[in-house]
């Protein structure tokens, strides 16, 4: 085809800088004063740091007893302490080198995050514009990357949950929290971070959250036709193989779930409740899994994929900000791409850790409101009460939980069809260390006999079904002989039961026989002075957690409902107290149950 004259000058002219070009790339670079390029490195290393179940703790500070934590083994506890040992790791190994994340349980556990809920709401009251959470402003400061949706997370109702979202700097993520008609993830399931590497291609890091399926159980009035929570191995096998589609040449999974496969709720849900061990085994592609719920310190454990063969590392760092894990890869470039050749874990303790000091300037205020609202007055007690002994005795101070209970019940029933039955009611021991001091009594004296945020229901249960929800509870001992010592650090939470998982039950009498095997302890059980008549009908005064089918007593949660609460618990003893103005045991408090062995009692 024939060229004008001036489409051949243009390619001319082009051909000749492409020679140019082709000769300048072809020279030496010393002959134009530059150095050699920097070949890409072979190998790099990054970690990944990791809290759990966080629960409002900022501060070393116990709201309760208004002083510094303390425990018998020396622990120190919140994000201020973490704090530091993030930054000495960040300096360690590079900020470039280190990601932060959480497996959940963010907003709920102490005065300072319930403040934030319910006396002055980060949602604001009024139509005027809330604060914003202490533990936003400490996780933003901190720099965390991603945090799984915990199951306490809910606890406020999912209106407090999405203003938290919405103050922190980095995602809530949630493969199997879906939304409950779209069936589509109600949160992000999952998020990528670039690790920059001098030189080379970018590492991909996947992070994928998983939460815990109980919160269908445990948050029912709050989840209720709004999410669905599935099990962690469905969604892992979804999303992982997604996160390795986008190029991730990391996956590591932050689950609220414990390690073991156990779970508190029987069969009332098809998935288990801890089941990271399970995703790690079950699902290929897996690098390592920062664990929650369970409040266990487990440094590192490795699970074989039975799909690859190749090991999964896993690590829970307690609680309450007491340690952080430390993931630390080891990669190696590979024809262009990444790949994981070592992963180690280990924790670090926070008692080794001086506070932040930016931390503590950010949430001072904050604190300082919680602690003058805790340490206000609001009546009197005639004696001093204890929770100490009340895992094997029947104490005041769970008969007080009992009285208010039942009080708040009977007059929600006055009027209706169940007004004349008589009402039980069940408390547990929360913390050991729960006491009402002798003379005035303040509101953390009484929250802290209650450190959740339950709501009162009343369930109808027949006199067989309260025998079968005391015998459940009288599990929670160790079957001791007639005439073995009897050693109360070993006498309880047998089974791996929690104390909050043991009920007291008020408004009848019985006996639990510890010489007995579980299922045949309970003796002597009456009403009213009489034997227990297995037809009649009793309404069980019951928090929303077991009413919910939580720690998997049986009948209750198939129990109709006739009288429930918004209000907490917490709340109501605390405006029983201020109505009252005094507390005096002798108007509530008898023993209604005691521990015997072959019939003789133990104490």
């Amino acid at each position: 085809m024939a060229l004008d004259r001036r489409t051949f000058l243009n390619r001319s002219a082009a051909t000749g800088a492409g020679v140019a070009l082709a000769g300048a790339a072809a020279a030496p670079a010393e002959a134009h004063g530059k150095e050699k390029p920097v070949p890409a490195p072979k190998t790099y290393s990054f970690s990944v740091l990791g809290t759990t179940d966080l629960h409002g703790h900022v501060f070393n500070w116990d709201y309760f007893t208004n002083a510094e934590y303390t425990d018998t083994a020396q622990n120190d506890v919140g994000l201020a302490k973490i704090s530091t040992l993030v930054n000495q790791v960040r300096k360690e190994k590079g900020c470039h080198r280190t990601l932060l994340i959480d497996a959940g349980d963010i907003i709920q556990g102490t005065q300072l995050s319930y403040y934030y809920a319910r006396v002055d709401p980060i949602t604001g009251t009024d139509g005027k514009r809330g604060p914003k959470h202490p533990m936003a402003l400490a996780m933003n400061h901190m720099g965390y990357d991603a945090a799984a949706l915990g199951n306490h997370e809910f606890n406020y109702g999912i209106p407090t949950l999405r203003k938290f979202q919405q103050q922190i700097n980095f995602p809530l993520l949630g493969a199997n929290a879906l939304d409950a008609k779209t069936l589509k993830p109600a949160f992000p399931p999952y998020t990528v971070k670039r690790i920059k590497v001098p030189h080379g291609p970018d590492i991909k890091v996947g992070i994928l959250g998983l939460t815990n399926p109980g919160i269908a159980i445990w948050d029912k009035s709050n989840v209720q036709g709004q999410m669905t929570f599935p099990g962690l191995v469905d969604q892992a096998k979804i999303f992982v193989p997604k996160l390795r589609s986008l190029g991730c040449d990391v996956v590591i999974l932050t689950d609220h779930s414990g390690l073991d496969g156990g779970t508190s709720y029987g069969d009332a849900l098809p998935y288990p409740e801890n089941a990271s061990s399970d995703v790690a085994a079950q699902v290929p592609g897996i690098d390592a899994i920062l664990v929650g719920h369970t409040h266990k310190e487990v440094p590192s454990r490795t699970v074989t994929n039975t799909e690859t063969g190749r090991t999964v590392v896993l690590s829970e760092p307690y609680m309450w900000g007491m340690r952080l894990s430390v993931f630390d890869f080891a990669l190696e470039l590979k024809k262009g791409r990444w790949e994981v050749t070592s992963v180690t874990a280990d924790v670090l303790n926070a008692n080794s850790a001086a506070e932040d000091p930016e931390v503590v300037k950010l949430v001072k205020a904050e604190h300082d409101a919680v602690v003058a609202y805790v340490n206000q007055v609001i009546g009197t007690s005639k004696v001093a009460m204890s929770s100490t002994e009340s895992t094997y005795k029947d104490a005041p101070i769970i008969d007080l939980v009992n009285r208010v209970q039942t009080d708040t019940v009977k007059a929600g029933l006055a009027g209706t069809a169940y007004a004349s039955l008589p009402v039980l009611s069940e408390a547990s021991c929360f913390s050991r260390t729960g006491a009402i001091p002798a003379g005035d009594v303040t509101l953390r004296d009484v929250a802290g006999l209650y450190i959740y945020e339950n709501t009162l229901d009343a369930r109808l249960l027949t006199g067989a079904q309260v025998r079968d929800y005391l015998e459940f509870a009288a599990a929670y001992y160790v079957q001791t002989p007639a005439d073995a010592v009897i050693d109360v650090a070993k006498l309880t939470n047998a089974n791996s039961r929690w104390d909050y998982t043991y009920d007291m039950v008020s408004g009848v009498s019985y006996e639990i026989d510890i010489a007995q095997p579980e299922g045949s302890r309970i003796k002597n059980l009456t009403y009213g002075g009489a034997a227990l008549d297995d037809s009649a009908q009793f309404v069980l005064a019951v928090n929303n957690y077991r009413a919910n089918g939580g720690s998997n007593y049986p009948h209750v949660a198939a129990a109709t409902s006739v009288w429930s609460s918004s209000d907490e618990i917490r709340n109501t003893i605390i405006a029983w107290v201020k109505a009252n103005g005094t507390i005096d045991p002798t108007a509530f408090a008898s023993v209604d149950w005691k521990l015997t062995r072959d019939g003789t009692p133990v104490f």
